[in-house]
């Protein structure tokens, strides 16, 4: 978690000279020669055509949208912010679960995400503090990411991992790059440096998280995640110069109180594997 937030610290800080799109698409250009070295370890025939199209094609396009909506977000708002509304994923999974996993979701865990919206309302403050575009694309980031995951759960006993990240990145890559003529700015050498970081930083970010789960129980790891409040919080104020208050703490621990509850729940009386042990960063 310290790792991925130091990745989202630098976006951060590049999201202040450059557009987001224009951060996505080196960074998914610096990250193709990874994928590349993942692909030359496949072996079978036709390793990049999809079982399921239609669902790579959609995890595809939300992962795109995850990732331009996040950069968007952690350029304009405060850290903990941001990590506030992301952290709304694993309600609008358990969501997601019913009608495109036929998962039953009971009562305790519907009060959870109610609790979890109500956090929201209470970082955002509708009517006393201005609501931002900065606000709608974390949320959209957290609810295209959720998309991202239910369908990689959907999938994962049929399409293989490298089909998994390919087409991913190849979208991102396509779709900023239609943008470039219009919002490139040319990067000096140390930017293009602090986007490749960005790339390597999100392989190792996710390369351990894996090796957290093979290690130990998603019960124990899964909730890891909500330490990058703590990561947001002083990272925000030692190079941001952010101090989140008592009301935007409380909303914090409203939405990762629910997330918690909702992964103990999954654990004790589901079948599925929680949300969070399937969860992989979208690269942005």
């Amino acid at each position: 978690m310290a790792i991925l937030a130091t990745h989202d610290v630098i976006i951060k800080s590049l999201g202040s000279r450059f557009s987001p799109l224009q951060i996505l698409f080196f960074v998914a250009l610096f990250s193709l020669p990874l994928v590349t070295l993942a692909l030359a370890h496949e072996r079978a025939p036709a390793l990049l055509r999809p079982v399921a199209p239609r669902w790579v094609m959609l995890r595809t396009i939300a992962m795109v949208i995850a990732a331009g909506s996040s950069m968007y977000a952690f350029a304009v708002l405060p850290l903990a912010e941001t990590y506030a509304l992301l952290f709304t994923m694993p309600l609008w999974v358990t969501v997601m679960a019913i009608p495109l996993l036929g998962e039953r979701v009971g009562l305790h865990r519907w009060l959870a995400i109610l609790v979890g919206l109500a956090g929201v309302l209470v970082v955002l403050r509708p009517g006393s503090a201005p609501l931002t575009a900065g606000h709608a694309a974390a949320l959209v980031g957290a609810f295209c990411s959720a998309l991202t995951g239910v369908i990689a759960r959907r999938l994962g006993g049929i399409e293989r991992s490298v089909v998994m990240l390919y087409w991913p990145v190849m979208g991102m890559l396509a779709t900023a790059g239609l943008a470039m003529p219009l919002v490139y700015r040319p990067p000096a050498g140390l930017d293009l440096g602090l986007m490749a970081v960005i790339a390597v930083l999100n392989l190792l970010g996710n390369a351990v998280m894996l090796a957290a789960y093979r290690a130990g129980e998603a019960a124990i790891v899964a909730p890891m995640q909500y330490s990058q409040i703590i990561w947001a919080v002083m990272f925000g104020w030692l190079l941001f110069a952010e101090h989140p208050d008592a009301v935007t703490l409380a909303g914090v621990t409203m939405i990762v109180a629910a997330g918690l509850y909702i992964v103990a729940r999954e654990r004790r009386g589901s079948d599925n594997r929680p949300v969070t042990t399937t969860r992989t960063r979208p690269l942005r």
